[in-house]
């Protein structure tokens, strides 16, 4: 029989260990920490970062982190870096060892190596006092009281403390270099959150026809417009181009809900003359605030000189995944 107890019991002493290993770690954001981010601040290389085991995955982890939030970082694998993989290492790089003890085979041969290049050593260790720590140009020290599952022997609370002290060591050059959500979103054009960054009105009314009618058009002409164009709105103008009004399905639909002979009305009998419109250059994201806000489904883009530039769709925004 399976124990849920048990189940809940371990889960519950795993975080508790976890948690404990992070407020420890606290104590290590001190001088050796500060030296270290000052000095990759101020640096021209670039930031190499190694482990073997599962140190090398959260290098992997910690690398993904600097670059998406404007460190330059490579990855190279403690093993394949004495087999050749040192070629990448330039003298005014900066190498960071992520190794739990210290003492592993493949970071005793490395470190060496790395400071006969002339690249500044930065060891991730929990022992200030092992063969890494003792070598290392900088220290950010992960301090391990013991690890999370029952037998105290697989990396759990120790790759958590690597992954957090990776987190605030990225966070802390993003703050000092001044990183933006326009940075952000210039490095992460492909997903939603880059999208809402960036993604503005323009970029969506343009991939559309320009739905329009002057006021005096009949209505089965603007049936027409409204369906060759496939926003389910058309913009309604006057003699000189100018914006007048909209009408959208749900102003067909009541106009039909109230009996009147079609065959006698012209646009301006039925269009909305305070269209909800949204000025060229609007973020996105601020276009569908205002989608939602009015429960619409449509907005007219204009731009600076009040001329109708198109209509965006709530679909665009779906299909972008803004929504």
């Amino acid at each position: 029989m399976i124990s849920e107890e048990l189940i809940v019991k371990t889960a519950r002493r795993t975080l508790e260990i976890e948690i404990e290993t992070l407020k420890v770690l606290m104590d290590s954001v001190n001088e050796d920490f500060i030296n270290c981010v000052k000095a990759i601040f101020l640096s021209n290389g670039r930031l190499v970062v190694t482990g073997i085991g599962k140190s090398a995955i959260v290098a992997q982890k910690i690398v993904a982190t600097l670059n998406s939030t404007g460190t330059p970082a490579l990855f190279m694998h403690a093993a394949d870096a004495i087999h050749g993989d040192l070629g990448m290492i330039r003298p005014e790089d900066f190498v960071l060892c992520i190794s739990k003890s210290g003492e592993t085979a493949e970071i005793k041969a490395l470190a060496p190596l790395v400071k006969h290049l002339g690249s500044a050593l930065i060891g991730m260790v929990s022992n200030r006092d092992s063969f890494l720590g003792k070598r290392a140009n900088y220290i950010l020290l992960t301090p391990i009281a013991q690890e999370a599952d029952p037998n105290n022997l697989a990396p759990t609370a120790s790759t958590t403390a690597q992954m957090a002290m990776g987190d605030a060591l990225a966070t802390s050059l993003l703050a000092l270099r001044g990183f933006s959500s326009t940075d952000f979103a210039q490095i992460h054009p492909g997903g939603s959150l880059g999208k809402q960054l960036y993604l503005r009105v323009d970029d969506l009314y343009i991939n559309h026809e320009k739905p329009a009618v002057h006021l005096e058009e009949t209505l089965p002409n603007t049936l027409l417009e409204m369906t060759s164009k496939r926003l389910g709105a058309t913009a309604v103008l006057d003699d000189a181009g100018k914006l007048c009004g909209v009408i959208t399905d749900g102003d067909l639909r009541r106009m039909l809900s109230r009996g009147e002979d079609i065959s006698k009305l012209h646009a301006k009998d039925i269009m909305n003359r305070n269209p909800k419109i949204i000025p060229s250059g609007t973020m996105a994201v601020q276009a569908l605030e205002t989608l939602q806000q009015y429960s619409i489904s449509q907005l007219i883009v204009m731009d600076e000189n009040d001329n109708y530039l198109g209509i965006i769709h709530l679909h665009d925004l779906i299909r972008e995944g803004i929504v």
